[in-house]
């Protein structure tokens, strides 16, 4: 690999705003946002609307999960 293209690897925080669950890992991804973890570490943090926690196909149940208004507005659209 080149040497100074790539982006640097560091620990972040994802977090599923649906259920609050956090995972831990290592992403290029940055965020202004930070959180304290249980190890006294503070991280940055990136919100997830969905994730495997909350993903249907793996939980097993279904949910609606409308953050921007699509469901109401289709509703407005053909008056159900």
């Amino acid at each position: 690999m080149k040497e100074g293209i790539h982006p640097p690897y560091h620990s972040v925080v994802f977090k599923d705003s649906s259920t609050g669950a956090t995972i831990i890992t290592r992403s290029t991804m940055t965020s202004e946002q930070k959180i304290k973890m249980e190890d006294g570490n503070e991280y940055p943090l990136i919100l997830l609307e969905i994730t495997a926690d909350s993903h249907p196909f793996y939980t097993g149940t279904q949910r609606l999960i409308d953050t921007q208004g699509r469901v109401d507005k289709f509703k407005k659209r053909y008056n159900r």
